[in-house]
């Protein structure tokens, strides 16, 4: 059987990979030089399905349990070291609302904060800690997958290449393009978000910390060398490539509230994309002839982009439909949530 996936984010080549390893013949199309340069490389790499439940349906905590073991067993790039999650004293109903919303966390008391990240002793009195979540660099764990799939005999990595310039036709084509297909798929829209890094040589945080924030929560996830990758900003606008100085002062601002020693941290980096989403924010594979659309991830999206890769190969050597994430649509059909029944029977 033969697969041609179009793009190389991280959609992208879980789908390859897990095509791949059942045997099909792959080729990979990515228009940019390099794997992994869209919306992934500015991902924060947060394996954490249940903080997410505060915010989402529950199929993204779902399917994000199953990433958990991709990401540590299949693919073990991800730490199992857990999320904290904080807030100032102003902001304790907050952190009681989220603890309403969530679960598999423990709440814990200032001795143990300080235990889990000495940098944090004295700081904050509660917080949240949720033992089984992970955390990966974005950019390393799309480097491994991307090495893995070159050395398959059955794969082809074909890089700066336009899908529309590709020859021959496959027996499925697996459209991985994010916002990119937004002509394809009516009710896709491009989500901004902004992050920078910070190298912040006097702090050593090993896991993400979450500050809850009456407007937004802001993330502080490690990486390697002390440095740390600061986000959150959900800005419903498609400039792709316009960073705001409102983003980047409030981000500085959060960070700073979680310790003053940001403060002094160099700026490294500074970076957004458009994530692409539906209007429930929820993810969709969708099959029109002999092309399957994954896409609508989110901000979700190495939380969700195993899930979706084995549903999508399983249908295609299986026949087997995912009513959650899954349906068939004709050329004059709508792509968006009207066509869906999420977490029902969507049809076949």
């Amino acid at each position: 059987m033969e697969i041609r996936i179009i793009g190389a984010g991280v959609a992208g080549l879980t789908a390859a990979y897990e095509f791949a390893r059942r045997g099909a013949e792959v080729e990979i199309i990515e228009r940019e030089e390099a794997p992994g340069r869209g919306c992934s490389w500015y991902a924060g790499g947060m394996v954490a399905p249940w903080c997410e439940m505060e915010s989402t349906e529950p199929l993204v905590a779902r399917l994000g349990m199953e990433a958990l073991a991709y990401w540590t067993q299949t693919v073990p790039v991800a730490q199992t070291r857990g999320s904290l999650v904080v807030a100032t004293a102003r902001d304790r109903a907050d952190l009681i609302q989220f603890a309403r919303r969530t679960e598999d966390f423990e709440e814990i008391g200032a001795n143990r904060i300080a235990e889990l990240e000495p940098d944090l002793a004295g700081r904050f009195a509660r917080a949240l800690y949720f033992p089984r979540e992970a955390h990966l660099d974005p950019r390393i764990a799309l480097d491994v997958l991307a090495r893995r799939l070159v050395g398959m005999a059955n794969v082809r990595l074909r890089l700066g290449v336009d899908a529309a310039d590709a020859e021959g036709q496959p027996d499925w084509t697996i459209d991985c393009r994010g916002f990119a297909a937004r002509e394809n798929l009516s009710g896709l829209r491009g989500v901004k978000g902004e992050m920078f890094v910070l190298d912040a040589q006097d702090l050593s945080f090993s896991r993400p910390i979450r500050l809850l924030h009456p407007r937004h929560q802001v993330y502080v996830v490690p990486r390697d060398e002390k440095r740390y990758m600061i986000g959150a900003t959900q800005i419903e606008n498609e400039e792709r490539a316009r960073v705001t100085a409102r983003s980047i002062v409030e981000l500085a601002n959060a960070a700073y509230a979680i310790h003053p020693a940001f403060a002094e941290a160099e700026v490294v980096e500074i970076g957004s994309d458009l994530r692409p989403a539906f209007d429930d924010n929820l993810p969709r594979i969708m099959v029109r002839e002999r092309t399957i659309f994954i896409n609508g991830l989110f901000r979700h999206g190495f939380l969700l982009a195993p899930s979706l890769a084995r549903r999508t190969a399983d249908f295609v050597f299986k026949g087997v439909m995912s009513p959650d994430v899954m349906r068939r649509v004709g050329p004059g059909m709508r792509s968006d949530s009207s066509s869906f029944a999420i977490g029902g029977d969507a049809g076949t």
